[in-house]
C-alpha cells in the first residue's frame, strides 16, 4: 500500500484563498455567525468588569445595598451570552455542513466528468479520502478552527482593552507575558503537529494492516504467514502507541510552561497592584478584575497557536482537494455542441439524431496520457451499422483500445472517430454514451434488489419489461434460488452474487437498455459452459441489427463475428473472417489452435 507524505510547510495564505469561492454563497451565515461571536466574546471579556463592581461596591464596603439590581443585570447579561453561544453554535454547524456539502458535490461532480484515464490511474481508495476525509477536515477546520481563531483573538483584544482602561500600569504586565506565552505554544504546537502527522499516517497503516488481514484471511492461511502479519501489525501498533506518547508528554510539557507565565504575570500583578492599593492609587476591586483576566488570558494564546498548528497541517488537505477539483477534463464537448445537445447533466434530447451504430476509423493514431508510444498508428476501419467485430489477442495486448475509442472514452491522438458518418466530437458525449450497452468482464452491481439494478438500463422500465430480460439472458435463474427473488439485495457491489451471477444481471441490464451498439467485454468469462449456451443464443438474437464489439478469448463468441480483428503489443496485426484468418495459417491460427485446446481442456 502506498501512504501520502504530508510534506511540512508553513503557513500559506495563498493556498487558504483557494476556498474563497465557496463562501459567496455562504456571505449572510458567516456574517451572522462574525456577529454572534462578537457578541458573546465582548460579553466575556466584560465580565471581570462585573468582578470588580462587585468587589468596589459590596465587598469592600461591607454592604449589600443596591445588589439586587446588580444580580437582576448580571443573570440577564449572562443569558444574552448563552443565548449568543447557542446562536454561535448553531451557525458554525449549519457552516460546516453546508461547506462540507458543498466541496464534496463539487468533487462528486467532477469526478463525474473526468475522463476514464484519470480513473485508471487513481485508486478507489485516494479519491474517497480526498472526498470525505480531506473535506470533512477542511469545513471542521474553516468552521469550528477559524471561528475560534477569531473568538481568542477578539477575547485577547477585548480583555487588553478593558486592562488598559481599568489600569494601564497593570495592563503592560500583562501584555508583555502574552506573547511569551505565544511563542512557547508555538513551538510546542510545532512539535505536536509533526508528531500528530506521524499518528495519522500509522493509523492508516493500521487499517489498511485489518482491512488486508481480514479481506485475506484465507491467503494468508494458505501460505501460512499469519506470524508474519501478525509481526508487522504489532510492530505497527508499537510505532503507533510510541508516538501517541510524545504527543501525550509534549501537551503536558506545554500547558504547565504556558500556565506558569500567566502565574508570574499574576504574581506581579497582585505584587504591584497590592503596593498601589496600600498608597490609595488603585481600586481593590480592579486588583480582583485582572486577577481574573491574568488566569482567562493564557487559554486563548494556546488555542490561537493551536489553531494556527492545524492550519499549516489542513494545507495538505486543500492542496489535494482543489488539486482534484483542477484536474483537467480532457474530454470535453464543444460549446456550440453543448447549446444544442445539452451536458452529461443538463441533457437536451429533444435534439439528439437517433444512432444507427456506424462506427468509421479515419486515419487514426493514438497512444495514452500516460504513455510515450503509439499504440494505433494511422489505424482506419470502417465498420457499417449491424456489423458484430470480434477483437481478440493475449491478455495486455490492448483489444480494448479500439472500443474505448468507439465509445469516446477516449479520444485519438490523431484523426477521427465517426458515428454514423459524423466526427464523434460533433455531438455530445451522453449522446452516445446512451445509446451503448456495455458488458464488463468483472461488472459493477450497486447497493440495492436485483430488479433495480437492472432496471438501470431504462429507468422507466416495467416490473414486466425488467424481468423480461432477465428471462432472455437467464437472469431470472438467479432471482428463483434467493428467498425474495427479484427483490433480494445484491449487497455492496455485488458481493451477494458470484462473478457470474453479476454477469448475467448486467447482460440483463444492457439488454433492458435496448441499445443500437453493443460492447461485450469478456462478458461471459465467468458463466458456466450450460449458462453460456443459452446467453449465446439470446446474445446472436439481440446482435441482429446492432453494432457489437466482442472482447473475448471464447471460440463461441468468436467465429460468428463478421470481422476479427487481431491485436498484438497494441498493433492490429490481421483482420478478416474467421474462415479468412485460418486460412491465413497466420496469428489467429495459432491463437484460436491455442484457445480451442485450452477449452477442450476445461
Amino acid at each position: 500500500m502506498n501512504y501520502e507524505e504530508e510534506k511540512i510547510k508553513g503557513l500559506s495564505l495563498t493556498i487558504w484563498l483557494r476556498l474563497l469561492k465557496y463562501f459567496k454563497g455562504l456571505k449572510k451565515q458567516i456574517l451572522k455567525a462574525f456577529i454572534v461571536i462578537l457578541a458573546a466574546t465582548g460579553g466575556s471579556a466584560a465580565y471581570p468588569l462585573f468582578i470588580r463592581y462587585a468587589v468596589s461596591n459590596f465587598v469592600v464596603p461591607g454592604t449589600t445595598k443596591g445588589i439586587v439590581p446588580f444580580t437582576a443585570v448580571c443573570f440577564g447579561f449572562i443569558l444574552i451570552v448563552g443565548v449568543c453561544i447557542y446562536f454561535w453554535t448553531k451557525l458554525l454547524m449549519g457552516l460546516e455542513m453546508n461547506l462540507s456539502m458543498i466541496i464534496r458535490r463539487d468533487c462528486f461532480v467532477h469526478l463525474q466528468k473526468l475522463q476514464l484515464a484519470y480513473h485508471n490511474v487513481n485508486s478507489v481508495g485516494y479519491l474517497i479520502g480526498r472526498v470525505m476525509s480531506d473535506t470533512e477536515r477542511i469545513s471542521s477546520m474553516i468552521s469550528w478552527g477559524f471561528s475560534g481563531l477569531v473568538e481568542s483573538i477578539l477575547f485577547l483584544f477585548f480583555s487588553i482593552t478593558f486592562m488598559l482602561i481599568l489600569s494601564p500600569k497593570l495592563a503592560i504586565i500583562l501584555i508583555i507575558v502574552i506573547p511569551a506565552a505565544g511563542i512557547i505554544a508555538w513551538i510546542f504546537q510545532r512539535k505536536i503537529i509533526v508528531i500528530s502527522r506521524r499518528v495519522r499516517e500509522l493509523n492508516s497503516k493500521i487499517t489498511g494492516s485489518y482491512n488486508e488481514g481480514i479481506t485475506g484471511s484465507k491467503t494468508s492461511k494458505t501460505l501460512v504467514i499469519e506470524d508474519l502479519n501478525s509481526a508487522e501489525f504489532s510492530t505497527l501498533s508499537n510505532n503507533m502507541r510510541r508516538e501517541s506518547i510524545r504527543s501525550s508528554r509534549l501537551n503536558a510539557l506545554m500547558m504547565p510552561m504556558v500556565m506558569s507565565l500567566g502565574s508570574i504575570a499574576l504574581s506581579i500583578v497582585l505584587y504591584r497592584g497590592g503596593t498601589l492599593v496600600g498608597k490609595q492609587l488603585l481600586d481593590f476591586g480592579i486588583i480582583s478584575a485582572f486577577v481574573t483576566y491574568a488566569v482567562s488570558t493564557i487559554e486563548p494564546i494556546v488555542w490561537v497557536s493551536g489553531v494556527i498548528s492545524e492550519m499549516v497541517s489542513a494545507q495538505v488537505g486543500i492542496e489535494r482537494v482543489t488539486g482534484l477539483l483542477n484536474e483537467p477534463i480532457t474530454i470535453v464537448d464543444l460549446p456550440e455542441v453543448i447549446k444544442k445537445y445539452g451536458d452529461t447533466f443538463d441533457p437536451k434530447r429533444e435534439n439528439w439524431e437517433p444512432v444507427l451504430g456506424g462506427v468509421s476509423f479515419e486515419n487514426v493514431w493514438f497512444k495514452y496520457p500516460d504513455g510515450d508510444e503509439y499504440v494505433l498508428e494511422d489505424f482506419s476501419l470502417d465498420i457499417p451499422s449491424g456489423t458484430t467485430v470480434a477483437i481478440v489477442g493475449e491478455t495486455g495486448a490492448g483489444k480494448s483500445t479500439i472500443v474505448n475509442l468507439a465509445c469516446r472514452f477516449y479520444e485519438p491522438t490523431e484523426g477521427r472517430v465517426l458515428i454514423d458518418g459524423r466526427d464523434s466530437r460533433e455531438r455530445s458525449q451522453l449522446w452516445l454514451h446512451s445509446s451503448l450497452g456495455y458488458v464488463l468482464q468483472d461488472p459493477h452491481l450497486f447497493s440495492g434488489t436485483i430488479i433495480d439494478n437492472i432496471r438501470y438500463g431504462r429507468l422507466d422500465a416495467t416490473d414486466e419489461e425488467v424481468m423480461a430480460a432477465a428471462s432472455l439472458v437467464s437472469a431470472d435463474t438467479i432471482a428463483t434460488r434467493l428467498p425474495d427473488g427479484f427483490s433480494s439485495d445484491v449487497g455492496e457491489g455485488g458481493d451477494n452474487l458470484s462473478t457470474g451471477e453479476k454477469q448475467l444481471v448486467s447482460f440483463a441490464r444492457a439488454v433492458l437498455a435496448d441499445p443500437p451498439i453493443f460492447v461485450l467485454d469478456e462478458a461471459t468469462s465467468s458463466i458456466d459452459t450450460e449458462t453460456e449456451r443459452l446467453i449465446q443464443n439470446a446474445i446472436s438474437h439481440m446482435l441482429k441489427g446492432r453494432t457489437s464489439f466482442i472482447i473475448a478469448h471464447r471460440l463461441s463468441t468468436i467465429v460468428r463475428s463478421d470481422l476479427i480483428l487481431v491485436v498484438e503489443d497494441g498493433k492490429i496485426v490481421e483482420r478478416g473472417t474467421h474462415k479468412e484468418l485460418l486460412a491465413a495459417g497466420g496469428h489467429y491460427s495459432s491463437l484460436y489452435k491455442a484457445m480451442r485446446l485450452e477449452e477442450i481442456m476445461q
